[in-house]
């Protein structure tokens, strides 16, 4: 269990997130036209997992969109951004702010994605949700970097989780 901040106040994960070195968790997870992917869909790709509670709040928004901007840029690399809204919340999201550098997918049939990652937010008022990390998986599928962002309000620290890449 991790223990976070939501605007200063304490709450908790079921877990600690994967351990840098070790092989990515795998996951099903839903995309914005409700088919699954998994990860062996993204084999031979780096991913960056940006994971949060929900993209209809400003932090979370932020991430996307500064992700969706820098990702233009990287070679082989898929940028995930996974949260338990459902597909047609992000959908819409994306199509407003006309994001194309992101793929928007969603836990919300199961919360497995959340508990296997061991960031799925046990108490407080966004309990059942994801709290917010970055996870970067090699093309190996290997974890090569992992960030809980220690107060869901903060946003994470891009530069590092990229440099990791």
């Amino acid at each position: 269990m991790s223990s976070i901040k939501l605007g200063g106040n304490p709450i908790n994960t079921s877990g600690e997130l994967p351990k840098t070195g070790t092989t990515a968790p795998d996951f099903k997870l839903v995309k914005t036209d409700l088919s699954e992917v998994s990860l062996a869909d993204f084999a031979g790709k780096k991913l960056v997992l940006n994971i949060f509670p929900s993209i209809d709040t400003s932090t979370c928004a932020t991430s996307v969109r500064k992700f969706n901007e820098k990702a233009a840029a990287l070679q082989n690399t898929t940028v995930l951004c996974i949260s338990r809204d459902l597909p047609f919340a992000q959908n819409r999201f994306c199509g407003a702010e006309d994001l194309e550098n992101v793929v928007n997918l969603s836990d919300f049939k199961t919360g497995s994605f959340g508990k296997d990652y061991g960031l799925e937010i046990l108490d407080g008022k966004l309990a059942g949700l994801h709290s917010r990390a970055v996870v970067i998986v090699d093309e190996k599928g290997k974890i090569a970097y992992t960030e809980q962002v220690g107060d869901i309000a903060d946003e994470p620290n891009y530069d590092a989780a990229l440099a990791s890449l």
